[in-house]
């Protein structure tokens, strides 16, 4: 199958199905001289493992990641950084029952359109489980913005429609409650619910914020290559994923230009600020040097445990009720796949835009 690449110089190929041996990815283009180690990229991996708190699936993946190439001495060679993990826990027969018709809200019936055929075992490459791999090469990308001074955060602004108040927003508040929200408050309120839910054998959808700081201006162009637009592609590309909208976002729609506009003022060293931020730290496809923010909407997780009414693959009504372990809620697991995702097109829009002037070309080359 194609589709499953993504990048121009920061290039990632990912690989591998939900109940298979492994999944995994191949990082290319990535710069000679990054420190790097297992660890770093287990980090972000234990942020995204399965069964950690009750909202999540209890599927037990250790998610141990290992490095097979492109790492010598604790340093990336400018090789391909080949990246493995192994699937420990699949239970494939509690799929067997949907071998023959389709989940609603999945992808069963589109990739049965698609290709004549399917893995029905936990989705196979359409599993919420390839976001793993996406992960590991995330990582690799992060320390690779890391050593310029780029930091990336994303949180859950929203669950269930309960949305965190930024009056309240606390940073180190995300990393202590189950649903990854920057309100102690509201990620009460929505425990809440989700435990509802949970009992009603129902799920819920939510809403991802990500927040990216030193991010210089200049990266991404002004056509097809946009850097909103690679972000959105990104976003959009994780599954579950249904509304991107970066700054004011929807809300830009209802207002008006003299509001929306987003005035200058003198900076540091000649360059300018920005007095708000209205367009998320993009302005005409390309990074404007301000905060980069952004939204992504995730839809309640389609596996439920209630009746569900849906056709087999003859086209004859059914009544199914999806077994095996699910995530009632998308966006806490999800977060860290974000920040991955983020990372990536970020990395790659740097390399790319070493070719933009030819000063810096020249300079680099009269050094040799």
């Amino acid at each position: 199958m194609a589709g499953s690449s993504f990048g121009t110089i920061f290039r990632v190929t990912t690989w591998g199905e939900s109940h298979g041996t492994g999944i995994g990815a191949v990082v290319d283009g990535c710069p000679a001289g990054i420190p790097l180690q297992e660890q770093d990229i287990q980090q972000m991996l234990d942020r995204r493992k399965p069964g950690q708190n009750p909202f999540s699936t209890q599927r037990k993946e250790e998610d141990r990641v290992e490095i097979l190439s492109g790492v010598f001495d604790g340093r990336t060679t400018g090789t391909p950084i080949s990246l493995e993990i192994r699937n420990r826990d699949h239970h494939s027969a509690d799929y067997s029952q949907i071998a023959s018709c389709y989940r609603p809200g999945h992808a069963d019936y589109t990739f049965d359109a698609k290709y004549g055929f399917r893995d029905y075992r936990g989705g196979g490459r359409s599993s919420a489980r390839e976001t793993a791999a996406r992960v590991a090469a995330g990582a690799v990308a992060d320390r690779f913005l890391r050593m310029l001074g780029i930091d990336i955060f994303a949180y859950s602004a929203e669950i269930a429609g309960i949305a965190a108040d930024p009056a309240h927003f606390d940073r180190a508040e995300i990393n202590r409650n189950p649903l990854r929200m920057p309100d102690a408050d509201a990620a009460a309120q929505a425990s809440d619910y989700i435990r509802e839910k949970l009992l009603g054998k129902d799920s819920a959808g939510g809403i991802a914020e990500c927040v990216v700081t030193g991010l210089p201006a200049g990266l991404g162009d002004p056509v097809f290559e946009k850097l909103d637009a690679n972000l959105a592609k990104a976003m959009l590309s994780i599954g579950a994923v249904k509304g991107f909208e970066i700054g004011d976002g929807f809300a830009a729609a209802r207002s008006i230009g003299s509001k929306n506009n987003d005035a200058f003022a003198p900076g540091t060293d000649a360059v300018p600020v920005k007095v708000t931020n209205h367009s998320g730290g993009v302005l005409g496809g390309i990074s404007d040097g301000s905060t980069l923010t952004f939204r992504t909407a995730f839809k309640p997780t389609p596996s439920i445990y209630l009746p569900q009414q849906t056709v087999n693959r003859d086209g004859e009504a059914v009544t199914m009720t999806i077994q095996g372990r699910h995530d009632p809620l998308v966006v806490p697991r999800a977060i860290v796949v974000v920040e991955a995702m983020t990372a990536l097109v970020l990395a790659d829009a740097l390399l790319l835009n070493m070719t933009a002037q030819i000063d810096p070309i020249r300079d680099f080359y009269r050094k040799k």
